[in-house]
């Protein structure tokens, strides 16, 4: 008796949150589901067509948060307020974990299943990821060059032009050293933001001088180990997208044209943050 009491009380609350939520948004308002889940339309009547455009869609959505929190986190560093800055990059490194894991999905992928639709993708190609560029700037690899692409989008060029001619979150780490006393070059600190960022021997020795004393520089310690963090898992990603790339494709162009494999293999050995890893071997 008990028992039949227990459940007409949760149906009744069930269909009260029901009723409710045509007065009140709803959980697939909130997230847009309507919008999201009706967004992979395939070209082909290949299964594992739904695999490829799914993977690549969540991709760009981690990318996006991303994105947004390197943003808050360059914000915080060049105000010298270094400690909310370290739970946005810890973010950012789990969510590189969660990119670097979907290559795994996508290389249940095989060669045969990929050439069943490959043609319908045109000369799209994963090179003409906006956000990815985006994410690279940040970083501190910049190349003016990979925006040429992007020029028949006004919008979007504007964006990616902007973003090249920006501080990194290296840089802003950089002023982070110079507010706190250390003596870094001129030629650093008032660089070309649009241009690589080259290897300075004031820079690794301020560095090397913080991990010398870390009771004194914790703050600058920490943020230096949450930068080699997200270096490392950004060459990560790159290995195992050229890794599954090679897998499915071999060694044929990309789609959009680019080398494909042995484009990612060069990329895969730039190295973010180059003083946080050569001052390793001077400690």
């Amino acid at each position: 008796m008990g028992e039949n009491n227990e459940n007409n009380t949760e149906l009744s609350m069930e269909k009260e949150i029901l009723t409710d939520f045509h007065k009140e948004m709803s959980y697939g308002d909130y997230l847009q589901l309507d919008k999201i889940l009706s967004s992979q339309q395939r070209l082909s009547d290949h299964h594992d067509e739904m695999l490829f455009i799914i993977i690549h869609q969540t991709s760009e959505l981690w990318m996006k948060l991303i994105i947004h929190e390197l943003s808050a986190a360059i914000k915080c560093i060049r105000q010298n307020d270094l400690e909310p800055s370290f739970k946005m990059l810890s973010r950012v490194s789990r969510i590189q974990q969660q990119l670097i894991q979907s290559w795994s999905v996508l290389a249940t992928l095989t060669p045969a299943e990929y050439l069943e639709f490959r043609d319908k993708l045109g000369h799209s190609s994963g090179f003409q990821s906006y956000q990815n560029r985006l994410i690279e700037f940040a970083l501190g690899q910049k190349n003016t060059h990979t925006i040429a692409v992007y020029q028949h989008e006004k919008e979007l060029y504007e964006t990616l032009k902007k973003a090249l001619n920006e501080p990194s979150i290296y840089d802003a780490s950089i002023y982070a050293l110079a507010a706190r006393g250390f003596s870094i070059d001129d030629s650093v600190l008032n660089r070309d933001w649009s241009k690589n960022y080259e290897p300075n021997t004031s820079v690794e020795e301020a560095w090397l001088a913080v991990y010398q004393d870390v009771n004194r520089y914790w703050d600058l310690y920490e943020l230096a180990e949450k930068l080699v963090d997200i270096g490392s898992q950004q060459q990560l990603w790159r290995f195992q997208h050229m890794s599954t790339v090679e897998r499915i494709i071999g060694h044929k162009k990309g789609t959009g044209g680019s080398s494909g494999v042995t484009y990612l293999k060069k990329v895969v050995d730039y190295r973010f943050f180059p003083e946080l890893w050569s001052l390793r071997t001077k400690l």
